[in-house]
């Protein structure tokens, strides 16, 4: 792929090379491929975070897209799997708050709430929210969470995000209520929850289409309302220009 100055869409061949390295998850055939890798997904990608950089300006200020930090590295850690393979067979982009830390290319929790977007063969798509965060930064969510429960509901009932998304994430939920919440509180609907995501598809043909942008823009506009009650509970503020 020749790199442009601006994202025109993923052309069929950054999926083609994500079906072939899952087929091929090997240093030798990784390496020799790498021109592909280099080209045909890794400057689009860079160029999408760029763009979309520029679209949140403009809708949400205080959430950045940087090249070096939001493209998650295609490296598995594999020192506690089975599975050996050295990379991953999908990319991913993170798109968080400016005042939040950062990790360079690496999967960062805690670090606030943000914007996930997932390219994968017949299995893209977006995401916002904050995912696992660590015993503090969910203690937090979930104390502003029950001082608030209203305003929370309020931010992930919008008609358009109800259309898009539904329902929060119920992945690995408690079963029961944190220690120090009581059976019948006002936001016990919500304090089980450990992550606190909402995500929808994205199929082959919007992924490789150049109004891909356009698209991400109003799935995350949906989902801000939700990311900046999540960051605001960590003090982390909404901005109104950069």
């Amino acid at each position: 792929m020749t790199v442009t100055e601006t994202f025109r869409g993923f052309r069929p061949e950054a999926l083609s090379f994500l079906r072939r390295l899952k087929r091929n998850n090997q240093r030798e055939w990784f390496q020799a491929h790498r021109d592909a890798y280099d080209n045909d997904l890794m400057a689009p990608l860079r160029l999408l975070v760029e763009e979309m950089d520029v679209r949140f300006a403009k809708f949400a200020p205080e959430i950045a897209g940087d090249p070096k930090r939001s493209v998650f590295r295609i490296y598995r850690d594999v020192r506690f799997s089975r599975d050996k393979s050295p990379y991953k067979t999908n990319a991913g982009l993170w798109f968080q708050h400016r005042n939040a830390s950062h990790g360079v290319g690496t999967e960062t929790h805690g670090a606030g709430a943000g914007f996930y977007f997932h390219l994968e063969p017949h299995g893209s798509f977006v995401a916002g929210g904050i995912w696992m965060p660590p015993r503090s930064t969910l203690n937090q969510i979930r104390d502003a969470i029950a001082a608030r429960p209203a305003d929370f509901a309020r931010a992930i009932s919008g008609t358009a995000f109800k259309r898009r998304f539904g329902d929060l994430s119920e992945d690995a939920m408690l079963k029961r209520l944190p220690r120090g919440f009581r059976p019948g509180h006002a936001a016990e609907r919500w304090l089980r929850y450990q992550s606190f995501t909402v995500s929808a598809p994205l199929t082959d043909p919007q992924v490789t289409d150049s109004r891909l942008p356009d698209r991400m823009a109003r799935d995350y506009q949906s989902m801000l309302p939700l990311v900046r009650w999540l960051n605001r509970s960590l003090g982390y503020m909404p901005a109104a220009k950069r």
